[in-house]
Order: structure tokens, then C-alpha cells, then sequence
């Protein structure tokens, strides 16, 4: 069945991990917004001072100078979550509600009666915002109730134009925090659940690799140890004890969830039959050519004139599939049983058939076997072919032997 002490290291990259944060375009956001409402207020400002609106305009001067150095200096503040600190929070609305309580110092009566904007006019709801984006909902609620009741002492009592701005601030912002709360919740959730897959997907590659070598080694020394009898069978019943423990292990439930590591990084598989490659991760190989390296007398490989590529990666998974096809048959369809390889190239996908003249299966063993603990089937081929986006089919008829065929899209 061919020299397994042959192999091949095969380098692969590390998965890119891209970090994204539904809230991060909500800072970017606000941070524009307070740009913008800024020199809102400002101009806001001049039009009311060309039109004498101010009895002491240049304490609004003052007041506005100060919003604006505090604008362009914490501009970094507002970017990102871990920036934004309590201290900046409770500093920034402490600026918002001072300058509604100052406007009556600032503004003319008149003024006033007839509903004009604050000095900070609507850079206050930015204020607000930033508690709804770092805090949720609820922070939202408090700080817009303290801009209402501010707003209501700067007026002088309640009115149509004050109780309308108050809540559509207060609803805007209790909005947005609860939006951000949801998305924080589920942005955790999807977290977990890509650590989850990731996981076990690298358990069920560890799965196959063992099948691939330690259990294949466990089993053949239990059936030498048998056949030589004296102290070789109880060296192989006791490999026999570890082969079941061992498939018991790797049988069992999803493992617990690591914290992300980087131990992908060095990751070498012993996938290919061949003398070892130094080759780039893309660079491609000849399927025609690795599966001619596994004909011997008991295989026939069967391929195209021409070579069929296939990126190193996945010729390496689909040459380590049809090992273990391999392997089934030397295992179950006895000593003299043969077995067929073929390789199609369609316009679309890489077809490799693996047929033998053995018993076939029976009815139902496919499913026994890997409740088992028997992943040959399960996750040595259909986990490869799954992994790769391929797909395998398994047809058998009793007495006639058996067929695994795996399509793999190009």
C-alpha cells in the first residue's frame, strides 16, 4: 500500500484574523458631529451678536473659546470606547450644562422669550451621545434629563420649543445606547461562537491526523502482536487498550474553548506520500503525480495525461483523504483485496474515486463506526473534503466492494 514512512511538510499561514467593532463607526461619527455642531454654535453666535441679541456678548465669546479649544483637544477622546474615560465624560457635560445655564447671562430676555438656541446650541446632544455610546441606555437617560432640567432653568419654566428639543434628545441618545448595548451583546456572542467553531475545527484536524498516524500504528502492531503470539501479543493487546482509549479521547465532546493563540504559526502536516517539498503555501501540485506515487500491486492509479493542479493545501488534504480511503481497504477488505484510483479533471472540480473489491459495507456500519470512535470515514475524508468545501459520497454493495468518491470544486 505504499512506504508511509515517506511524507511531506507542508507550510500553512495562519488564518488573518480581522478585529471589527460595530460601535467604532458611532465614534467616528460623533466626533464629526461635535466638529460640525461647533461651528454651528459659533455661527449661531455671530448672527444673534450682528442682530444685538446679546447683552454681554463677550462672555459668550469666552464661553465659545473655551468650547472650542476643549473640542479640538479631546477630539482623540471621542474615537474609541477605551478613550473615552468617566472623568472626559462627566468634564464634557459639565461644559454642555454650563454653557445652557450661562446663556441667560449672555443673551437678551428677549431673546430668550422668543426660544433661542443655548450657546452651545446642539453641540450638547453630542455630549449626550457620548454617554449613550460608552455606557448604554441607560447613562443616555440621566445625562438627557439633566440637559432637560437645565434647559428648563435657563428658560425659566416649561414651553412648547423646550419640552420638543429635550426629548428628541432624550429619545435619540436612549436609542443609540440601547442599539449599542445590543450590538456589544451580540458582537460577544458571535465572538464566541467563531472561537467555538475554530476550535472544533482544530480538534477535528487533530482527529484526523491521529487516525492518519498514531491509531493506524496502534492497530497494526495489536494485529502483529496477535499474529506473533508470546510477549509480542501483549504488547499488542496493550497497544490494543491504548488504540480504544485513544479513539475514546478523540471521540468525545467539543473541547472547552482556548483563549486565541498563534499555534497555528509552525503548523506542519504530514499529508503526502512523496519525498519531502519545500514549496510556497500556494504554489500548486500535480494531483496526477502524487496519486501515481500510491500505485503499487494492490493499487492501480488511473489519471489524466495532462497535470491536474490543485493548490498545495488542498492536493496535500485530498492525497491524505484518499490514504485513509487506502487504509479502510487494507484494514477491512482483507489481504487480497485490490483497489482502483481514478482521477478526473472536469471543467469545474477534481473527482477522485477510491474503488476495491472487497466484502463492501454493511448496511449501517458507516454510522456504528463513528459512534465508535471510528473517524475514518467521518472525519479523515468527509472532514478534509467538508473542510475544503468539497463533498464525498460512499457507495457500497454487499459482496461487490465498495467506492468512496470525492469531488473537490476548483
Amino acid at each position: 500500500m505504499g512506504d508511509k514512512s515517506k511524507a511531506v511538510r507542508i507550510r500553512t499561514r495562519p488564518p488573518r484574523v480581522v478585529r471589527m467593532s460595530v460601535e467604532q463607526p458611532l465614534w467616528r461619527a460623533l466626533t464629526a458631529y461635535r466638529l460640525l455642531t461647533l461651528v454651528y454654535a459659533i455661527g449661531l453666535f455671530a448672527i444673534g451678536w450682528d442682530q444685538d441679541e446679546y447683552q454681554r456678548p463677550w462672555a459668550g465669546v469666552a464661553y465659545l473659546a473655551l468650547l472650542a479649544v476643549w473640542t479640538l483637544a479631546t477630539l482623540g477622546r471621542v474615537s474609541s470606547a477605551q478613550r473615552c474615560t468617566k472623568r472626559f465624560l462627566v468634564a464634557d457635560i459639565s461644559i454642555a450644562l454650563g454653557g445652557i445655564l450661562l446663556t441667560p447671562l449672555v443673551a437678551t430676555h428677549q431673546r430668550i422669550l422668543e426660544g433661542g438656541p443655548t450657546l452651545p446650541s446642539i453641540w450638547t446632544a453630542g455630549a449626550v451621545l457620548a454617554f449613550a455610546i460608552k455606557g448604554g441606555w441607560r447613562w443616555a437617560a440621566v445625562t438627557s434629563a439633566l440637559v432637560g432640567v437645565a434647559n428648563v432653568i435657563q428658560r425659566g419654566g416649561f414651553s412648547r420649543d423646550t419640552v420638543h428639543n429635550v426629548l428628541l434628545v432624550c429619545i435619540a441618545s436612549i436609542a443609540i445606547g440601547y442599539v449599542v448595548e445590543v450590538a456589544r451583546t451580540s458582537e460577544r456572542v458571535l465572538a464566541r461562537a467563531l472561537r467555538i467553531e475554530a476550535a472544533t475545527r482544530e480538534r477535528e484536524r487533530l482527529a484526523r491526523d491521529i487516525h492518519d498516524g498514531v491509531l493506524q500504528v496502534l492497530a497494526m502492531v495489536q494485529r502483529r502482536g496477535a499474529e506473533i503470539g508470546g510477549e509480542a501479543e501483549a504488547l499488542g493487546r496493550m497497544a490494543g487498550e491504548q488504540e480504544v482509549a485513544l479513539r475514546a479521547l478523540v471521540a468525545a465532546g467539543p473541547a472547552p474553548v482556548p483563549a486565541p493563540a498563534s499555534a497555528a504559526d509552525d503548523l506542519v502536516r504530514t499529508v503526502v506520500p512523496l519525498q519531502s517539498l519545500d514549496r510556497e503555501p500556494d504554489a500548486p501540485l500535480d494531483m496526477s503525480a502524487l496519486l501515481a506515487s500510491l500505485a503499487s500491486s494492490g493499487v492501480t492509479v488511473s489519471a489524466p495525461g495532462t497535470a491536474v493542479m490543485l493548490p498545495t493545501y488542498a492536493a496535500g488534504e485530498l492525497v491524505a483523504a484518499v490514504r485513509a480511503a487506502l487504509d479502510n481497504v487494507a484494514r477491512h477488505a482483507g489481504d487480497g483485496a485490490h483497489a482502483w484510483i481514478l482521477l478526473e479533471d472536469e471543467p469545474d472540480a477534481v473527482l477522485v474515486s477510491v474503488r476495491d473489491n472487497g466484502p463492501g459495507i454493511p448496511e449501517g456500519r458507516l454510522a456504528d463506526a463513528e459512534k465508535e470512535g471510528r473517524l475514518g470515514v467521518a472525519q479523515s475524508i468527509r472532514g478534509r473534503l467538508r473542510d475544503l468545501g468539497g463533498t464525498v459520497g460512499v457507495v457500497s454493495v454487499p459482496g461487490q466492494g465498495a467506492e468512496v468518491e470525492m469531488r473537490l470544486k476548483k
